[in-house]
């Protein structure tokens, strides 16, 4: 039987979202979900004909390639992508794992750059496949060292597997590291496997791996900046035909399809897109001033990464392990971050740069906590 390691992040993460403690949510990564009234608001749609064509809706099975409109518009998203290289999954955490169970075999090794989103490591390990980790260099802004990359791969390496923006720290590669990456892959014949749920939140053009490299398949999904996880739309970008048929099949085995109310109202959203980056960039851009401020002016506190994702990933100067830090923060002060534990990298929490209610008041209350840590001896000296 088939063994999978413990899914750490969301087996942690979902309960403590649901506990009674959890007055201070400041744990997650989505931009603040936006209500349906308040999508038909921003985007300039007649929420009175949506309705009206909800009456009529036929609610069987949607066509098993997608929604057309839905699978349009993503295209778009992108510069060398045309809709129907677009497949469409239950969601970002279906998009990853049918890219790793339809394409990684036992007898593969692959290349997983840490951090990384636990679906990228842990599912090529419980197939078998050979897992090497390229860790980001954490003092040096967690930047990748392109070199520890090249000396990993070899002959059987299947693919390079990684987020981009970074889960949890949100720093990126900039366009060179990106073509020298793909010229890595390119060498021993590498697919590169990119999670870009976090792209999209630079004002200008971020380019994805889908641009520059016909064996990348990048996925991402409706919940990060588009604020609308509930409607479960992931995707994957895949340009190779015969390896697109490979992911439908394994997708056939897993979910057959997408939900036809979920793609229909993404579509909506897609379609006036900027209107949803824009919106998206004010909340992140403005919680983000916030927590540098915050972060500045706490001597126990450091952020590394140039992000341009939702989160941060802060490390602190204090002897208390990060899932203990995190659970007594919980339980003492009601404010909820995410420990770095999850991510493997100790003495560090996520925090939100997104959905974030009364923010302010959430880190004060984090900072009494670290007063009380200190008081008690718990400060490291560095």
């Amino acid at each position: 039987m088939m063994r999978i390691d413990d899914f750490t992040l969301e087996n942690w993460l979902n309960p403590a979202c649901d506990s009674e403690k959890n007055k201070y949510y400041l744990g997650g990564s989505c931009v603040l979900p936006m209500t349906v009234e308040e999508l038909f608001d921003l985007t300039g749609e007649s929420m009175e004909n949506f309705f009206e064509e909800l009456k009529h809706m036929n609610l069987g099975y949607p066509r098993f390639e997608g929604t057309p409109r839905t699978r349009k518009a993503l295209s778009k998203l992108y510069k060398n992508v045309e809709p129907d290289e677009v497949i469409l999954c239950h969601g970002g955490t279906g998009a990853n794992a049918t890219v790793c169970y339809a394409l990684i075999e036992s007898t593969d090794n692959i290349i997983s750059i840490m951090p990384n989103y636990q679906q990228f490591y842990s599912i090529p390990r419980s197939i078998g496949a050979e897992l090497r980790e390229v860790d980001l260099k954490i003092k040096d802004g967690y930047k990748l060292d392109l070199s520890e990359v090249r000396a990993a791969a070899d002959k059987n390496t299947k693919a390079i597997l990684f987020t981009n923006p970074n889960n949890p720290t949100g720093s990126v590669l900039s366009l060179e590291e990106m073509r020298e990456l793909v010229e890595i892959a390119k060498s021993v014949d590498a697919w590169i496997i990119c999670d870009e749920m976090y792209r999209g939140l630079d004002e200008e053009y971020m380019p994805s791996f889908a641009d520059l490299y016909d064996k990348a398949i990048v996925t991402a999904s409706s919940s990060k900046i588009y604020s609308m996880a509930g409607t479960r739309v992931g995707w994957i970008i895949c340009h190779d035909a015969e390896t697109r048929k490979r992911l439908f099949n394994w997708r056939s085995y897993d979910s057959i399809c997408g939900g036809i109310f979920d793609e229909w109202i993404f579509a909506i959203a897609l379609d006036h897109v900027d209107k949803i980056f824009e919106r998206s960039r004010k909340i992140v851009n403005a919680n983000k001033a916030v927590i540098d401020k915050w972060i500045e002016k706490n001597p126990y506190l450091h952020q590394y990464a140039d992000a341009h994702g939702t989160t941060y990933l802060v490390h602190y100067d204090l002897d208390v392990p990060a899932e203990k830090f995190c659970d007594d923060l919980l339980d003492q002060k009601g404010v909820l971050v995410c420990h770095g534990d999850c991510f493997y990298i100790p003495h560090t929490f996520r925090i939100t740069l997104s959905h974030a209610h009364e923010l302010e008041e959430g880190l004060r209350r984090i900072d009494e906590y670290i007063d009380e840590l200190v008081a008690q001896g718990k400060a490291i000296k560095n």
